[in-house]
This record gives C-alpha cells, sequence and structure tokens, in this order.
C-alpha cells in the first residue's frame, strides 16, 4: 500500500517558506536552544529511525521516495513529510549536492545524560567541527556512556553532524559553557567530582611536554576501572588547571619526527583500548 503524504503538493519555488525555514534553521546553533535539529541526507534519517524517537518532519524529493521505498514505507504515518524539487532542496540546505532528503529532529530527543555513568570522554575546548564528529564517532564505537565538552565548537552544528555519522544521535552529552572560561571551570569542577569519587581521570600528555615522573603508557592503564579520559585542545593542548586535577597522565608514543598527532586520530587507540581490555578480561573470565 502507498504511504499516504501529510503534505503532497510538490514544492517548485525557492521562495516557499520552507526553504527560509530550513535555512535557518541550519544557521542555528544549540547554544542558543533552538528546539529543532535539521539532519542532513540519508545515512542521518537512517540513524534517527534506530532510536526510540521519530523525526518531527522530512522534506525529499520524488526521486529520492522512488528510490528509497524500503526506508520511506517504515517511517511514521504521523510524520509530516514534504515533496520538493532537487533545486529547492539544494537551496534550502548547507550540503553542496545534496542526496535528495532532510530531516527535522527535536533536541529533546537527543540522548539523555547517564548517571554515574563508568567511561567518559571529556574534552577540552575542542575547535574544528570535524574533530568533534569523528570523537563523537570514535567514542560511540568504544562504549564511551557520556562525553562532557568544555566550550569549543557546537556539538549540533551541521558540519559536526555530518562527521558524526550519526554517532550524536545515540551518545549523551553535555556542553558546558558557553565562553571558554565558564567551559573550563565547569569541566575543572566535573573532574575534581569525578576524582572524588574514585573515578580515575586520565590525562593525555605529548611525549617531551613538561610531563612529571609518573606518566604512563596508555596500555599499562587499568582500563577495567571507572574512567574519565581527557583530550585537549587541538593547539594548546591540556589546559594547565585541568591536567592538575587528573589522577593520571597517560601518552602515546610516536615518531619524534612527529610534534604531536591530530587529536582525533590520537584518540582512536585510547577509546578502543578499554573495549579491548573487556575483551581479553571477558576470554580468559
Amino acid at each position: 500500500m502507498e504511504r499516504i503524504y501529510l503534505k503532497s503538493e510538490l514544492i517548485t519555488s525557492r521562495r516557499n517558506p520552507l526553504v527560509r525555514r530550513l535555512r535557518d534553521m541550519c544557521k542555528r546553533s544549540s547554544s542558543k536552544g533552538s528546539p529543532m535539529l535539521l539532519l542532513e541526507g540519508t545515512h542521518l534519517l537512517q540513524e534517527i529511525l534506530k532510536t526510540d524517537h521519530k523525526p518531527a518532519e522530512i522534506v525529499a524529493t520524488p526521486d529520492w521516495i522512488d528510490s528509497h521505498r524500503d526506508i520511506f514505507q517504515i517511517i511514521p504515518e504521523e510524520v509530516c513529510i514534504y515533496t520538493v524539487t532537487p533545486s529547492v532542496l539544494k537551496a534550502s540546505l548547507t550540503t553542496s549536492t545534496p542526496d535528495g532528503v532532510a530531516s527535522v529532529f527535536s533536541v529533546n530527543a537527543l540522548p539523555k545524560l547517564v548517571n554515574e555513568p563508568t567511561f567518559t570522554l571529556a574534552l577540552d575546548r575542542l575547535q574544528d567541527p570535524g574533530n568533534l564528529g569523528t570523537l563523537f564517532r570514535t567514542a560511540l564505537a568504544a562504549d564511551i556512556e557520556e562525553v562532557w565538552l568544555a566550550s569549543g565548537a557546537d556539538p549540533l552544528g551541521q558540519k559536526v553532524l555530518r562527521a558524526s555519522a550519526g554517532a550524536i544521535l545515540h551518545l549523551p552529552y553535555e556542553r558546558l559553557g558557553p565562553s571558554e572560561e565558564e567551559g573550563l571551570n565547569a569541566l575543572l569542577i566535573k573532574l575534581e567530582e569525578a576524582a572524588k569519587n574514585g573515578q580515575q581521570v586520565l590525562a593525555t600528555v605529548v611525549p617531551g611536554s613538561k610531563a612529571s615522573e609518573s606518566v604512563t603508557p596508555y596500555w599499562e592503564i587499568d582500563w577495567m576501572k571507572p574512567t574519565v579520559l581527557v583530550l585537549g585542545n587541538e593547539g594548546a593542548g591540556l589546559h594547565p588547571s585541568l591536567r592538575s586535577c587528573c589522577t593520571h597522565e597517560i601518552w602515546l608514543p610516536h615518531n619524534e619526527a612527529v610534534d604531536s598527532l591530530n587529536v582525533a586520530s590520537a584518540a582512536v587507540p585510547l577509546l578502543l583500548e578499554r573495549r579491548r581490555a573487556k575483551m581479553t578480561f571477558d576470554m580468559h573470565s
């Protein structure tokens, strides 16, 4: 049976109010409290449909609907669907070559913070949206339960959403700030509280960077313990005030020809080490 559109008229004019509404949604940030989130592309729609929530609206071209009947048929009937021409869709989005669909999702439907998480990723003022999105994706793969952000890039910005490949729809986060100073102070309090509650708080340091004598290779840490992994800013590294309240300093050895690794690249072995340790423990228990 064909699905019945709730908004069946094909929108052909780029002057349609829908275009402006979607463009405005693209420009808004989570820091401004926008209640709705625009997700561009098929993959992000598929990620929404994996959650316990439904999209509020979908905007699609007729060609996309014809070629994605499997997705189209599982969209809940109450979801409002607008059909538009490719030129209207392109005018509405930030993507230079839209794949034919976009969806609107309520910010209130994003995952809620976890009570007493045992594996947390804390990020100190990360500025690059690509890095932040990649870190969310890696964190989800590594079973991170919650992400703390000290200011930095907007996690709901379009570049972050695309780089995360939808991970932000599944992983709770808390953005602290909005200013850098406020973000740093709030993260400092959270790290101190975590350490006080017996969690190990791991500061990642660059080899040769004024590390204390107790700096430890990351594979010698007991990753089975409740852990907060703290990663520093792309340019300045971890802020001294945050570093001073961490319980351990760890490092990722690499060739000295490279001063430092990209934060998103360096995070991969660190984040996945806990999963490796858990798999090893399960195999021998």
